[in-house]
C-alpha cells in the first residue's frame, strides 16, 4: 500500500480530471446522486486518496480484497468496469473529486 500525497488543490490537474471523469466515469457515476455506481459527491471525505485511486485503476482487485469495496459491490450489484486508467489519469480524477468537495479532510 502506497500513500498518496495530495497537498494543496491543483486546479489545472482538477480540470484534466474533470475531462477524464466526464469521458470515462460519468456513464456510471454522478455527483450528488446514486446512479449505476455510488454517488461520488463527497467521496473524498469518506475514502482515502489511495483507496480512490486503487478503485479507479484496479476495481476488480479492490472488490476481491478490500472489505469496503466488497460491501459496495454487494450493495450496487454491478462490478465497476476496468477502464485501463493509468496512474496519472487516476490522480487527475482524484484531484477533480477533491475540487468538488473542498471540505475534504483527507
Amino acid at each position: 500500500k502506497k500513500k498518496v500525497k495530495v497537498g494543496k488543490l491543483n486546479p489545472k490537474l482538477a480540470q484534466k480530471g474533470k475531462e477524464i471523469f466526464e469521458t470515462k466515469c460519468n456513464s456510471c457515476h454522478k455527483l450528488g446522486q446514486r446512479y449505476v455506481g455510488p454517488d461520488l459527491k463527497k467521496v473524498t471525505s469518506r475514502r482515502t486518496p489511495a483507496y480512490i485511486m486503487n478503485m479507479i485503476m484496479n476495481p476488480r482487485g479492490m472488490t476481491h480484497k478490500n472489505p469496503t469495496a466488497k460491501k459496495l459491490l454487494g450493495k450496487f450489484s454491478t462490478q465497476m468496469a476496468d477502464l485501463s486508467i493509468q496512474r496519472d489519469q487516476a490522480r487527475a480524477i482524484l484531484e477533480y473529486l477533491r475540487s468538488v468537495n473542498p471540505d475534504s479532510s483527507k
